[in-house]
């Protein structure tokens, strides 16, 4: 089983061509919708990064499954790495995509600036600043984020529906005001989980590099795959990520007793 939980700005459906390959290949794939992205429901409070993991590792016991290759982008990305820090044992591989792990992460000048959204997105008025002129500042973040991605109206259209849905742009935003630059203690530990970082080779953020930095947080194997494309570049280039996923449930299956 195989689950792919997405990003800021997107949903499920930016993982439409990779999960419908690896259906075709035999897995069962699931892709929810994070906590308060619609139809899915948010708390009293802005959500935090445990929030996201605690929310993956329950999703798992539900689906009544004991372990799941899980994959993650942006803070579908996060999500799996507090997943795998507070149950490693409920997975069998982790794929991040564009983010790295942020424990051993070094910070560089050019990373702060890639990150400064984190405070306009949190300021006040960062809501209808956020929605003003059909999500023109979403628009915005991701040709700057993925300068390479011709997106269509159409890719963009399920993401728009769900932000217009009442809730969902405050719940969306609170991932950024809950945010904290330190990294939260139970995610300072290594990872015990076999792990796939996904960096994309036009990201102008967030540069291969920097996932090799973080080599020393991974005692179950760690490997960086660059593909073609920025921050979305599992939506660019979906080919070599589908392979990769592809190789790492055929190696599960020959490891499995």
């Amino acid at each position: 089983m195989v689950v792919l939980v997405h990003g800021f700005p997107d949903t499920p459906h930016g993982w439409d061509v990779i999960g419908q390959a690896l259906a075709e290949s035999g897995a069962f794939v699931v892709a929810p919708f994070l906590r308060g992205y619609a139809p899915s429901e948010a708390g009293a409070k802005d959500t935090t990064t445990r929030d996201l993991g605690e929310d993956v590792i329950g999703l798992v016991a539900a689906l009544g499954v004991q372990r799941v290759h899980l994959v993650g982008h942006d803070w579908g990305a996060e999500s799996a790495y507090a997943a795998v820090a507070l149950a490693p044992e409920a997975f069998h591989t982790l794929t991040t995509i564009a983010i790295p792990h942020r424990a051993t992460l070094t910070p560089t000048p050019q990373l702060a600036w890639a990150i400064r959204h984190f405070v306009t997105l949190s300021l006040p008025g960062a809501e209808a600043r956020f929605a003003k002129h059909d999500f023109a500042m979403m628009e915005e973040l991701i040709t700057r984020w993925s300068p390479t991605w011709k997106f269509s109206a159409d890719e963009l259209a399920p993401i728009k529906a769900c932000f217009r849905e009442p809730g969902t742009v405050h719940a969306a935003l609170g991932y950024y005001r809950a945010a904290a630059l330190r990294t939260p203690d139970f995610m300072a530990k290594p990872v015990t989980v076999p792990t796939l970082n996904i960096a994309g080779t036009d990201d102008p953020g967030v540069r291969p590099a920097a996932f090799e930095s973080t080599r020393r947080h991974y005692l179950a194997g760690f490997e960086v795959l660059t593909v073609p494309g920025g921050h979305f570049c599992h939506r660019e280039s979906p080919e070599p990520v589908i392979a990769a996923l592809r190789r790492q449930l055929r190696a599960s299956l020959q490891t499995t007793p």
